[in-house]
């Protein structure tokens, strides 16, 4: 398989200088267990906020539109693939993070295979890791470019799911990590947001979706309890701003209605911090684990069967 040549990495340049300090984050980030690399792909139609979703997760403009992408193919009329860089540091450990962002993704009319530029982006990143790994002088520690985390974001309807949600994730959740997730969910109430979560919940289950904890890699009890927690929560109800309000004498991150200020990072008002929680605390490890233990492994697998099986015809 022929690799597309890439343009060199792109680091974002904010006020930090391209460095973003663990302590400017929500306390303990986790990176220094993880280090190195953590690519989060986005993935959603159009006005959904995943840009400010994921500037409001790092605190930072992560996710920037003016800054060259490391990547940017456009494989279709209807979705190209855009990646941004940044390097978060914590404890003195760097950590390059990589949003990748998918434009146009479901905003057509005709939305037929809108989901393979996606897929062959994800089996491209395998593939240049498996290419790194067959060198007989390897590299003593292989640049990872692989998805982490694949983010879905649907839209607030308060239906069911649509029939783009179900085709796109059925077809990655045996590669990437998937992890949905309501967006604008201040638009709903929170008799709807229920009612919406059980019926995507229900969607789920009923066309064989896999999506991200998976009951089969829990580990131990006490994993299985914490992942069942967040398995009840999914998909998580989220709110995204780059915003500061004053409420009662603190500046929170906020979006103003006329009914009051949604706080961000306030539980009860939505689940922001469980999805910030679960990406960058308490599950990134697991996150790269799991790419690397369970999807990387299934293709690399794969391909090397396929070419045992041209060496043999090849005989």
């Amino acid at each position: 398989m022929k690799q597309p040549e890439q343009p060199p990495p792109c680091l974002s340049e904010p006020n930090t200088q391209g460095i973003i300090k663990g302590s400017d984050l929500f306390g303990y980030v986790g990176i220094e267990a993880a280090g190195f690399e953590f690519n989060i792909m986005v993935v959603g139609q159009s006005g959904l906020g995943k840009s400010t979703l994921v500037n409001t997760l790092f605190k930072s403009k992560v996710s920037r539109k003016s800054c060259t992408p490391n990547y940017e193919e456009k494989i279709s009329k209807t979705v190209h693939l855009q990646s941004v860089s940044h390097i978060i540091e914590e404890k003195g450990v760097k950590m390059r993070l990589t949003v990748i962002d998918t434009p146009g993704f479901g905003d057509q009319i005709n939305n037929e295979n809108c989901w393979e530029p996606i897929v062959k982006y994800i089996n491209e990143q395998y593939e240049k890791y498996l290419k790194e790994e067959l060198h007989v002088n390897r590299k003593r520690r292989i640049p990872d470019t692989r998805v982490h985390c694949c983010v879905y974001f649907l839209p607030a309807t308060g239906h069911w799911l649509r029939p783009i949600d179900v085709e796109f994730m059925k077809r990655l959740g045996n590669i990437v990590s998937i992890v949905p997730v309501i967006a604008k969910a201040d638009t709903l109430t929170m008799e709807e947001r229920l009612e919406f979560k059980q019926r995507i919940r229900q969607g789920l289950q009923a066309n064989g979706i896999r999506v991200y904890p998976q009951k089969e890699y829990d580990e131990d009890a006490e994993e299985r309890i914490l992942n069942d927690r967040i398995r009840e929560s999914i998909p998580f109800a989220v709110v995204g701003t780059d915003k500061e309000h004053q409420v009662n004498g603190n500046k929170v991150l906020g979006r103003k209605t006329k009914w009051g200020i949604i706080e961000v990072e306030n539980v009860a008002h939505c689940e922001f911090a469980h999805l910030r929680d679960l990406l960058i605390r308490s599950h990134l490890q697991d996150l790269k684990d799991v790419t690397h233990n369970i999807h990387y492994e299934t293709y690399r697998v794969r391909r090397l069967n396929e070419s045992n099986t041209k060496d043999i015809r090849a005989q």
